[in-house]
């Protein structure tokens, strides 16, 4: 799966502390699905080739707390939004009963939130926001909860769905280091989640990425032990400039792999799942994994 499709614009910088400031449910029993937005999206949608106005003017105005997250660097405007329906409307009309298909997300994702409990005890389960955005973003979080384009999903990624809500779950579970993020710490942050995320659901959710990853392990290795205290991303987070033909996010599948080491040396596994959700000293993190000792003294000498 290319996350570049599947992870756009991520927000991700309020997690732990929000949920620790906002009261959340901590039981997955009381987790919630919210759909209204789709509902109010397509009352505009039908209204807007008859109506002098932009009826989504109101689906914003009317809009969950999700939908109002979902605006910056997404939605934008009501004109933004209106001006992706009218260039895409056949691909809007081809999710017009994802409501129904989203009922049954939920009840493959219910079952995961439970095993998530069992790892980790202190886990809170804020409102999963189905929204209606510009095909830009298929999940991120936001203050209030999660937030999943639902025009994003169609029959290719269904599959994938419930382990992208998992993972944007462990996100919102996270402690944050304060201030700009260099990539060692973005990437496992990321890494985490994915990693986290597969051992509860049992599916890669960066299967491609991955094995490119894994293919040219000891190059990427010695890059990345050279780059990784910087704060560009390129190549490797969100985003490549096309020097080689790597994937989109090796940083998901680095900062996965670094996770795994600590979590497979580890003799308590829920404890490390409690040290991966709460690092401090993300330098500390990576010696304890072992996972690029060995490449360092090679980057040294280089």
């Amino acid at each position: 799966m290319k996350r570049a499709l599947i992870l756009t614009f991520i927000t991700l910088s309020f997690a732990k502390v929000i949920s620790q400031e906002k009261s959340f449910p901590q039981k997955p029993i009381d987790s919630k699905f919210e759909t209204s937005d789709i509902q109010n999206f397509w009352i505009a949608f039908d209204a807007y080739e008859d109506s002098d106005k932009n009826p989504f003017e109101g689906y914003i105005k009317n809009g969950t707390a999700g939908l109002q997250g979902f605006i910056r660097n997404r939605i934008i405007s009501a004109d933004s939004l209106l001006n992706m329906v009218i260039r895409r409307k056949q691909d809007y009309e081809k999710v017009r009963d994802i409501e129904e298909k989203i009922k049954d997300i939920e009840k493959k994702v219910k079952p995961y939130f439970y095993a998530l409990e069992y790892w980790y005890p202190y886990t809170v389960y804020p409102p999963v926001y189905f929204v209606v955005g510009r095909f830009n973003t298929m999940g991120t979080i936001s203050k209030n909860g999660l937030l999943i384009g639902a025009e994003m999903l169609n029959n290719n990624n269904f599959e994938y769905i419930p382990g992208l809500i998992v993972h944007e779950s462990i996100h919102f579970q996270q402690k944050w280091p304060k201030g700009e993020k260099n990539l060692l710490q973005q990437s496992i942050l990321e890494g985490a989640a994915d990693f986290i995320a597969e051992l509860i659901t049992g599916t890669k959710l960066n299967g491609g990425t991955n094995r490119y990853g894994n293919k040219h392990k000891d190059n990427l290795c010695k890059e990345f032990l050279q780059v990784m205290h910087g704060n560009n991303f390129q190549d490797w987070l969100y985003g490549v400039s096309g020097k080689d033909d790597r994937p989109h996010d090796l940083g998901y599948w680095i900062g996965y792999e670094i996770v795994k080491a600590y979590f497979n040396k580890a003799e308590d596994k829920k404890l490390a799942v409690n040290h991966i959700l709460n690092i401090e000293d993300y330098d500390r993190f990576l010696k304890e994994s072992g996972y690029l000792e060995k490449y360092e003294e090679k980057v040294k000498k280089q």
